[in-house]
Formats: C-alpha cells, structure tokens, sequence
C-alpha cells in the first residue's frame, strides 16, 4: 500500500512538471507595457466573431474588439479557445476570468453571469439549402426537423415556435455542423445568429436566409456572479471609447461590412493551405497518445500486480479503480477533472494536465486488465514447478510468467495504443486542439467539409497503419527472442 501511494505522488510531480513545460497548447495572448493578465475563454468556430485563420492567429469581430479595448484600457489578456459551451462552463468554474464569444446576454444567464454592456445587436434567421425552394416561410417546417446550435439563441428560439409549427429541433454543437445537416437534407432549415448566417453565406457555405430577422439578445462580454467587476468596468470603459474614435466601426465593418473578404481558393488551395494547422494538430494528438500511455503503463503496472497479488485488500482496490475509470464514459471523465474537480476544490487546472490525467486514467484502466488477463494466462504448474525449485514468488514471477505473459499482452497493447490515439479526438470538448479539433476550426473558416474532413481522416489512417505496422514488427521481434 505504501509503494502505491508513493507511485501516484510521483506520478502528480511528473505530470505537473510535464504540464510547465508544456505550457498551455491551443492558447495565445496580448500584452500591453502593464497591468494585470486575464484568462479570456472563447469559441473559435463562430465566424465572423471568432475564427482562426490561415496562420493560426484567432481573429473576428470579438477578438479585435478584445484587443482594441485591452489596449485603450492597458491590460493583459490570454485567449483560452474551448469551444462555446465548454467556454461557458470553464467560467462556471473559475477556470477563466470572462467569455467573448457572440454570447447573448439573457435573463437565465444574468443569474449567473455579470455582463457588459452591449457591444453587437443579434437577432435571428432562418437558413436554408440554396437548392431548397420550398421552404419560405415557419409553417413549411411543419413535419420536418430542423438544425439548431445548443445554447444559441437560435436554439431558443426554435425551441419557443416548434410547437406551434410542428418541427422536429435537432441540435448540434457548432455552426458548421448544422450547415451540414441542412445542406445533406437531413434537416430543411437552421436557425442562426444574422451576422452569423450572413457572413457564412458571404463564404458560400452552401446556404441562403429565407426569413427576416427575430428581435433578439444582445451580445456583451461575461465574467462570474460578483467576480472580476475591474475586468468588466475596463471592457465598458474600452468599448465606449473605441466607438468615440471610430475603431469599433472599422472592426465591424471589416467582416460584414461591403467589402467583406469573400472565399475565393480552388480546393487543392485550401488543402494545401490548412494542412500546416492539420499537421499542429496531428503533432498533438501523438504528444498526448505518448504521454498518457506512458503513464497508463506505470499505473497499469501497479494495479495489474493489485490485482493478481494475494493480498485481498489490495486486489479489491484494483477492482474498484478498473470498474470506475472503465465504467465512466472518456468524455465525462474529462468534463468532471476539467470543470467538475476545479469548481469544487476550487483551483484552476491546466489544460494539458487534464487531458493526460483523463486519458491516462482511462487507458490505465484497460492496461490494467490487460496485464491482469496476461498474467493468468499463464498455466498456474509454472508457477508451482518454480516455487517447488526453491524460487521465491516474486523471483518466480519476475523470470518466469512475465517474459510468457508479455508475448500474450503485445496485441492487446496494440490495440490500446490504437484505441487511445482515437480517443485524443473526444477531448476536444474541452478545447484540446489536437486532430480533430483543427480540422473542426478550419471548417468552421472555411466551410469545405468534406475536403478537410477527408484528409483528416487520411492523416488518421496514415498513423494508425504506420503504428501498427510498427508494432507488428516489434511483436514478432519479441515472440522470435
């Protein structure tokens, strides 16, 4: 029991030394010559407010406005790119100092939030294939299902007229996914955020507004109930004066004003263009497969001799751990160490740190039962054959059932190197900007899914053969020795 308590304290320096050195991936900042830094989160597939372009700079009417007033008001600020909902959740739990990120500001979230004043009017249309002529109008939706973006107020909206048109609301977690689904014909219609859906159609995302726009929220700047009221006084402050002097008019009107750019690269173009972000992301999406499943060997490795050891207490603790970290789903774990942990013991946790600790956690979990699995494998008369020639048990162990034991576990290593690579991809509701993850940003700037969608799936395939083949030649390295 001590050796396991003093495995895991070691495990916690490794990795918070790991998590320093790595610093904060997917992250950018701005300083001025003083002031205090401000964790900012935001969602980066919500063009026109906040994208990120071909040179992996986060740009957009928020993140221009974010910077003018930071340099009106003299602040510091870092960019923390999570994705909407998980931006949300991050300042729930004090993992972020705000959210810019085209949030509407509505009584419900008032309860929760303390916000700026207004910096953009929303309001909300409907959007429909270009193809579609349809549907025109809320009652052509009757019978038919209709996309929507959760914690939108186009989600909200949707939601207060379905009754009343007998639609069926389908909800996803970013723009471009909705489009998606309207342009396959899954769904005939989209409700989205004007400026939003405007400068998508600009792009030539395939879509086209069919309706007038809904009075709606607002969008402001949020911070938490009661917290960080200098941050928000500043960004008052800030945005009153880049409207006095003209800035906030030059920002806006260089994504929806007239001349807007538009989207003019031929397909290999923007292939050959969003590959360096694609390769950023490929790059991380090995770092973390590396890193975790080294650390899922060692915690492996200590839970699987748990398991098969003869001290009962401790085989019942293996048994707990393997059922709980296998038994919770990858993508909850990782919302419940992010935001659920930080919240209630009340620090703020690094991303990197989150990311290993879920997938190590979990793939420590199946590592364990690996060995566990190999290790009983072998026929128990070599282990008594040894013990009767004098051999202690753990000698016994040592050089005789483990060499065996390994050749058994090699493919189901295999297959968990494998498996946790894939599962990097899920992380991504947590704003880890790996494969996955890049290749939803580019979209959400470019629209082109099935052309980025396919060589992401391209560079998956790549790896993965590459690894396994890798692999196989080592296995059969090792079953020849």
């Amino acid at each position: 029991m001590k050796t396991t308590k003093v495995s895991f304290f070691v495990l916690s320096l490794i990795l918070l030394l790991v998590a320093g050195l790595s610093g904060s991936s997917g992250d950018a900042s701005a300083t001025s010559t003083s002031g205090k830094t401000y964790v900012i989160g935001t969602d980066i597939t919500f063009a026109p407010f906040e994208f990120q372009d071909v040179n992996g700079d986060f740009v957009g009417i928020d993140m221009d406005l974010l910077d003018a007033i930071a340099k009106d008001q003299n602040f510091n600020y870092e960019i923390k790119a999570l994705g909407f909902n998980a931006a949300v959740q991050a300042l729930e739990s004090n993992q972020v100092d705000g959210v810019i990120a085209g949030m509407s500001i509505t009584d419900e979230r008032k309860q929760k939030f303390d916000f700026s004043e207004s910096y953009y009017p929303s309001g909300v249309v409907m959007g429909i294939s270009v193809n579609n002529d349809t549907v025109k109008s809320y009652e052509d939706l009757r019978g038919k299902k209709v996309a929507v973006k959760t914690g939108t107020e186009g989600y909200s909206f949707a939601e207060s007229i379905a009754s009343k048109y007998g639609f069926t609301i389908v909800p996803f977690d970013d723009s471009a996914q909705m489009y998606d689904d309207v342009k396959t014909g899954n769904s005939v219609a989209c409700f989205e955020d004007h400026p939003v859906l405007a400068y998508g159609v600009n792009q030539n995302n395939g879509l086209k507004i069919v309706t007038e726009k809904e009075e709606g929220a607002s969008y402001g700047f949020a911070v938490s109930k009661g917290k960080n009221q200098e941050l928000l006084e500043m960004f008052n402050t800030g945005l009153t004066n880049i409207k006095a002097n003209g800035e906030y008019k030059r920002i806006t009107e260089k994504y929806l004003g007239e001349n807007a750019p538009t989207a003019n690269l031929g397909r290999w173009e923007l292939i050959q263009k969003s590959l360096p972000s694609l390769f950023k992301g490929l790059g991380n999406t090995l770092l973390y497969t590396i890193v975790s499943l080294f650390f899922a060997f060692i915690i492996g490795l200590i839970f699987g001799f748990m398991k098969v050891g003869q001290n009962k207490f401790l085989r019942g603790v293996a048994t707990v751990f393997v059922d709980i970290f296998r038994g919770i789903p990858l993508i909850v774990l990782a919302f419940f160490i992010y935001f659920g942990i930080p919240q209630a013991m009340g620090f703020t946790m690094p991303l990197f740190l989150a990311a290993i600790l879920t997938l190590s956690l979990n793939a420590g979990a199946y590592v364990t039962e690996i060995i566990r699995g190999g290790i009983q494998s072998i026929d128990r008369g070599q282990m008594e054959a040894a013990r009767s020639l004098g051999l202690p048990y753990r000698k016994a162990m040592m050089k005789i059932v483990i060499p065996q034991a390994i050749r058994v576990m090699i493919p189901s290593f295999i297959n968990q190197m494998v498996i946790t690579l894939k599962d990097t991809s899920i992380l991504s509701v947590i704003g880890l900007v790996e494969l996955t993850q890049s290749g939803k940003i580019v979209i959400a700037r470019t629209f082109a899914s099935f052309d980025i969608w396919l060589v992401v799936a391209v560079m998956y395939l790549i790896v993965i053969i590459t690894l396994t083949k890798i692999a196989d030649y080592l296995e059969v390295k090792v079953r020849r020795g």
